[in-house]
């Protein structure tokens, strides 16, 4: 068995993929869980853990509180923070979603240093790159830096936190610094491993249901949840990866044409995807009803563009097929009753 990993947020979506990732790849895994003896909720990762023969041990520990943090990291040197709320609404009070974000990620990472942890690699954003006031043409880099003041909440929150770890870093005394890594996905979409939606897959289960009749004027980068999984153990393993960002995108899909691939792969099955566009004065009027639509009003008609070459040519990251992706989400949502025909 290789060396053990503590996973921060096991049953989340990318942590639950990148510990399969791990155990498919030798590694024991420690997971923290918020609840673990909510079977339900860790079902899935025991399967995998079985499947393929790997050592999966699950401990409670909480962003929000200082306990279990110590025993979690305790003979793990290496570390992937993955942990971070994601809600599909924002919250009334924003401390309720930067307050586990930074602080969650300075209890982590503290432990780290505290527990002689070797090297860590968290899990930030695009989200943390692109609100820079920059061109609409500028393709972002990982030298690109949002900044908290033009940003909506959820940006906010990721920024905060990857600055609070490089800060962290930074002061910490040469003995006790550990490497840092940090991957910074764009959407990231794939197939969920269990029966529940999030928000990064709710554009695709809104598209495959129907539940809007028509598509928005909205560009998103892609990343398959498989292949930021891939990179985060890349990020453990690579000789050069220490002290870098990586950003994590598959290129850039108006949401017309990611539905019109779902159409394709799915019109047998009793679902019709929308392909017509959603004129803008009708997409705000739905959004004074709707959290998410209100959340990417501000986005309607713009594309970003970032640069991931920087992963390809140090970390040796391929994605796969953004296509592929789309149609392996999809699938997914039908398997799992999420979506229905």
């Amino acid at each position: 068995m290789g060396e053990r990993v503590l996973v921060t947020g096991a049953t989340g979506y990318v942590a639950g993929h990148c510990i399969e990732e791990l155990l498919r790849h030798g590694y024991a895994v420690r997971g923290t869980v918020r609840r673990p003896g909510d079977t339900a909720a860790v079902a899935h990762l025991r399967a995998i853990a079985d499947e393929v023969g790997g050592e999966l041990e699950l401990v409670e520990a909480h962003l929000d509180r200082d306990e279990g943090w110590d025993a979690a990291v305790e003979g793990c040197p290496l570390v992937m923070h993955v942990a971070s709320p994601l809600p599909i609404e924002n919250p009334t009070d924003e401390e309720a979603l930067l307050g586990p974000a930074r602080e969650g990620t300075l209890r982590v990472l503290r432990a780290a240093a505290r527990g002689g942890v070797r090297r860590v690699v968290q899990t930030s954003s695009v989200a943390a790159v692109h609100y820079s006031g920059t061109p609409e043409d500028h393709v972002c880099t990982e030298a690109d830096w949002s900044d908290p003041a033009l940003t909506p909440l959820y940006p906010k929150s990721k920024t905060l936190a990857e600055r609070a770890a490089w800060d962290f870093h930074a002061s910490l005394p040469e003995a006790e610094r550990f490497e840092l890594v940090v991957m910074n996905p764009a959407l990231v979409i794939g197939p969920v491993q269990r029966d529940r939606t999030n928000a990064s897959v709710e554009p695709i289960r809104r598209l495959l249901s129907r539940a809007m009749p028509a598509v928005p004027a909205l560009s998103w980068n892609l990343v398959d949840v498989r292949d930021v999984a891939v990179a985060h153990r890349l990020g453990l393993e690579s000789d050069v990866a220490p002290g870098s960002r990586y950003i994590l995108s598959n290129g850039s899909w108006w949401f017309r044409d990611v539905s019109r691939v779902l159409a394709e792969a799915f019109r047998g099955e009793g679902l019709r995807p929308p392909t017509r566009h959603l004129p803008y004065p009708v997409l705000w009027l739905a959004s004074r009803f709707d959290p998410v639509l209100r959340r990417i009003l501000p986005d309607i008609g713009r594309q970003r563009i970032y640069s991931s070459d920087k992963a390809r040519t140090e970390l040796g990251w391929e994605p796969r097929d953004p296509r592929q992706s789309i149609v392996d989400t999809g699938r997914s949502l039908l398997d799992h009753g999420i979506v229905t025909p």
